[in-house]
């Protein structure tokens, strides 16, 4: 390749070039200045010669490699997050994890955080075979939550995971009021049974409905 052909192709290292010319020209220097100034001559040579065949990145590309590197995302999650995951984890293996609720005027539903989602939906749709079930028709608020503690204990000793529990809708209490429908998920999350329950919901239809609850218990 001709000089002029390289000097269009390398438009970035003209600037280097001229500044050899302008050192060959300074006046007459000392011996050291001038075995310092031969060395600078002889490097910035190197460099073009070794750059001769490079063309520099259009701006377009480099300003494209840049915008993705700002888009990318961190190779690890943040700290807080990696130890806030960790965290409710160990809750619930240890059962400390509380029960997130969800309550209408038809329907409960709860799971601790972090519960599978499908085998939430698998519960909604009764898809788990129920194990056993209590009927607490007939009972106090009182009876029904000691009913119910005992109950879930004695499921959870024997190693069942799924169960049913009929409460009713509360069409023969005062008022019509679902008092033990509205106490269950408070049973459900307190002392001893908060730590065998993973989830609960309302069941189906052939199950009893909205007068009856799956709750799905740990594994011992």
């Amino acid at each position: 390749m001709k000089k002029k052909d390289a000097d269009l192709f390398n438009p970035a290292f003209k600037g280097l070039k001229e500044k050899i010319s302008q050192v060959q020209e300074r006046p007459e220097a000392p011996p050291e200045e001038k075995s310092e100034r031969k060395d600078l001559e002889e490097e910035m040579s190197f460099f073009l010669n070794a750059m001769s065949g490079v063309t520099p990145m259009p701006l377009d590309m480099r300003k494209s490699f840049r915008n993705a590197s700002s888009r990318a995302r961190p190779l690890r999650p943040p700290a807080d997050e990696s130890r806030r995951v960790m965290e409710q984890l160990q809750g619930l293996v240890r059962g400390s994890v509380e029960l997130d609720i969800t309550f209408s005027d038809e329907y409960i539903e709860g799971a601790v955080q972090g519960f599978s989602r499908k085998l939430m939906k698998k519960l909604k749709r009764g898809e788990l075979p129920v194990q056993n079930y209590i009927d607490l028709h007939g009972l106090t608020r009182h009876e029904a939550e000691s009913e119910v503690a005992n109950f879930i204990l004695e499921s959870f000793k024997n190693g069942l995971r799924c169960v049913l529990i009929v409460h009713g809708r509360g069409l023969n209490s005062p008022e019509s009021l679902p008092v033990l429908k509205e106490g269950l998920p408070q049973w459900l999350n307190r002392g001893r049974v908060r730590k065998m329950v993973l989830a609960f919901a309302t069941a189906r239809p052939y199950d009893g409905g909205t007068g009856a609850t799956y709750v799905f218990l740990r594994n011992r």
